[in-house]
């Protein structure tokens, strides 16, 4: 690439990556829907749940709950999460999970595949998941 072109070009990859850090997030509101595969309660399993995401000045935050089925027994969940989506990229947070005398503080990070659909892990003391979200 001739040097000239690349000084020429610099104010339009400044201008791209200014409108890219101070547009606002894409936050979606609604329900959703989540399958995760992983570790809570001590056991290996799959959660199935649902949420609603509601947009609290810039933040999403949503409450949400299912079952989880592990070593042939099932087991109800709830949790709440608060989390930021990043222009066009990742959606960062932290959670709470709630089941039977148990309660997991969590990080989440979601990826988008397609619209509407998500890679998604969560972490933390004693609970680890990695799934599907879709929708929100």
């Amino acid at each position: 690439m001739n040097g000239h072109l690349g000084t020429a070009m610099k104010p339009l990859y400044l201008l791209a990556a200014a409108t890219l850090a101070f547009a606002p997030a894409a936050h979606a509101e609604g329900i959703g829907a989540e399958v995760n595969y992983g570790r809570a309660d001590g056991h290996w399993g799959t959660e199935i749940g649902a949420g609603y995401a509601m947009d609290i000045g810039g933040f999403s935050l949503t409450p949400g709950g299912g079952v989880y089925l592990r070593d042939e027994d099932t087991k109800l969940y709830g949790r709440v999460e608060a989390s930021y989506t990043l222009p066009a990229s990742a959606t960062i947070g932290a959670g709470v999970r709630f089941s039977g005398d148990n309660t997991r503080p969590y990080a989440t990070l979601a990826m988008p595949l397609i619209p509407k659909l998500r890679a998604k892990a969560n972490v933390g003391p004693k609970y680890y998941a990695l799934g599907l979200t879709l929708g929100y």
